[in-house]
């Protein structure tokens, strides 16, 4: 374990870096795959290591008492709660950052409304959408791709499933993009920005009690009416727990897609004969998803604390280790993808961590990649001339990475 040439994390996350935060990456992995930074707080960008961290259950989220390590505070995902408390005062967290039982219990009663059968049930509806969403674009010829297609998809297949009314849908992109802030490192957020978080969360979650107790006096065929009535065993959900549940439904449902669509799109514009490959063979969609999203994941970063005495690799890890994995990082990993900095759809299935790892991994998955399928494929079919029409910007999100604007025309 070392430090040697590698940069700190206020480097690593400056502006700087924004547009391209691989080279720094590829420095710190190359110099430091395991790195110290602070008595219990390790940063790991390495495949082997964050992938290890991901799946053993000896790491996990800080439980209550726990002392606070580095700059991420405990390791909670600080988007993954609410002011929500239980009937004993405790803070009521998303499954996301809680462990075993209570994470096995939550994520067990979710995903009873959240199964392949209803995904694929959602398919032809994405497809509806991003038609709607293409003919628009394709005639105004030049468009910010974000605001055409990469925000108001997922923004409006999360909605419709959640049984929000089509003229709330702007409110919900809204909370959506200020709560995706509360998921980067604390040092990085100021007192104004912390303010914006705790309200689009605090409107958020009365807007849904609200709309959860119109549910349970008549339910509709939508995803909150199930969650509402979900049980297993006599066991249900709680109110509060389910309001925290549709924040996180709302956050990883929408942001991690917008960005997979938005840099995906990104990639393609800049690897032009790739983007080219996928326009003649609608069927490489498939592999070009994994692709973009090892390529530049919709997820850089995410946490994890030793619950016990344990080790990464031959490295000492004591109990209340907070270890920061750079799945950026480890997704171009040269020791688990070969040429890890070439963009190629045709590669064979990677080990790519964008979507986690272990018990966390990403309950919404196989519907993000639904819709990035779907968008990429048909913006690649529908918009034979899409170029850059403008220099993209990007978001000052660092977990959740992401395009702000993405100028381009279909014409």
């Amino acid at each position: 374990m070392t430090t040697t040439d590698a940069p700190d994390l206020a480097t690593l996350f400056s502006p700087e870096h924004r547009a391209d935060p691989y080279p720094a990456y590829r420095r710190w992995r190359e110099n430091a795959p395991v790195a110290e930074l602070a008595p219990g707080f390790l940063v790991l960008s390495s495949h082997e290591a964050c992938s290890e961290v991901l799946r053993n259950p000896a790491f996990g989220h800080a439980e209550p008492g726990d002392d606070d390590h580095g700059p991420l505070g405990s390791g909670r995902p600080r988007g993954s709660g609410t002011s929500l408390v239980d009937d004993q005062g405790r803070p009521v967290i998303s499954f996301l950052g809680l462990n075993p039982p209570d994470h096995t219990r939550l994520r067990r009663l979710v995903s009873k409304a959240f199964t392949a059968r209803t995904v694929a049930g959602l398919v032809p509806r994405v497809e509806e959408i991003t038609a709607e969403l293409l003919d628009a674009a394709v005639d105004a010829g030049d468009v910010d791709l974000l605001g055409a297609l990469a925000e108001p998809l997922p923004v409006r297949v999360i909605s419709e499933m959640l049984g929000v009314p089509a003229a709330d849908h702007e409110r919900f992109a809204a909370w959506s993009h200020a709560m995706a802030r509360g998921t980067d490192p604390a040092f990085l957020l100021s007192d104004d920005i912390l303010d914006t978080i705790a309200t689009a969360r605090e409107e958020y979650v009365g807007y849904f009690r609200e709309l959860a107790a119109e549910r349970r006096a008549h339910p509709g065929d939508d995803l909150l009416s199930a969650l509402v009535e979900v049980s297993d065993g006599g066991d249900t959900l709680t109110e509060n727990e389910l309001l925290v549940t549709c924040t996180l439904l709302l956050t990883a449902g929408h942001e991690t897609t917008v960005n997979l669509i938005g840099n995906g799109t990104l990639a393609l514009l800049r690897h032009p004969e790739q983007l080219a490959a996928l326009r003649d063979d609608p069927d490489l969609v498939e592999p070009a998803v994994e692709e973009l999203l090892r390529y530049d994941s919709p997820v850089q970063l995410t946490s994890r604390q030793a619950l016990q005495d344990t080790t990464i690799g031959d490295v000492d890890t004591p109990r209340g280790t907070v270890a920061l994995t750079l799945v950026g990082a480890a997704n171009r990993d040269p020791a688990a993808h070969e040429d890890p900095e070439r963009l190629d759809i045709t590669r064979p299935p990677s080990r790519h961590l964008a979507f986690g790892q272990g018990i966390h991994f990403c309950l919404g998955a196989p519907l993000a990649r639904a819709e990035g399928r779907t968008a990429l494929r048909e913006l690649a079919r529908r918009a034979p001339n899409l170029r850059p029409a403008g220099d993209p910007v990007w978001k000052e999100n660092i977990t959740l990475r992401g395009l702000a604007t993405l100028p381009v025309t279909l014409r």
